[in-house]
């Protein structure tokens, strides 16, 4: 029996309960004794904040699989990833619309190679794009130069 209780540990837990500013309540166990219930409650809001992100990137981007095996192939695909995340995130808040993070991310993958504006495709509440403002439907791939044979 002696030996057993050498094997347990002791566990200092501190339970913190926390009202925000909506009048919210919310109750955090920690084991930090050196930081005030402020800054715990505000590193929780922190890490579900990331929680959350990583759950609209693996919902919204193919990260099943990797192009590559070594380190640097895979840091690149997830850095590729969260640009592309960062990239809708700003045009979604840019074209100022209350369409979900999916449904932003599905036109810009169906229309990445169109020549629509997905601002204003963004922009329209109707189903149907109607105006293409300033586009030359048929595009040159080189520019004409004058060339010197």
């Amino acid at each position: 029996m002696t030996e057993r209780k050498q094997r347990e540990k002791q566990l200092r837990l501190r339970r913190i309960y926390y009202c925000d500013e909506k009048n919210r309540q919310y109750v955090f166990i920690t084991n930090n004794f050196d930081i005030t219930a402020e800054e715990v409650a505000f590193i929780y809001k922190k890490h579900r904040q990331i929680e959350l992100l990583f759950k609209k990137v693996k919902q919204n981007f193919p990260l099943h699989y990797f192009y590559g095996e070594n380190e640097n192939a895979i840091r690149s695909q997830v850095w590729c990833t969260l640009i592309a995340q960062l990239l809708l995130t700003v045009i979604q808040k840019m074209a100022n619309v209350k369409k979900a993070f999916s449904t932003v991310a599905t036109l810009v993958r169906i229309h990445l190679i169109s020549l629509l504006d997905v601002y204003e495709l963004l922009k329209n509440v109707n189903r149907t794009y109607e105006t293409i403002k300033n586009v030359n439907l048929q595009p040159k791939l080189f520019p004409s130069f004058p060339f010197k044979f």
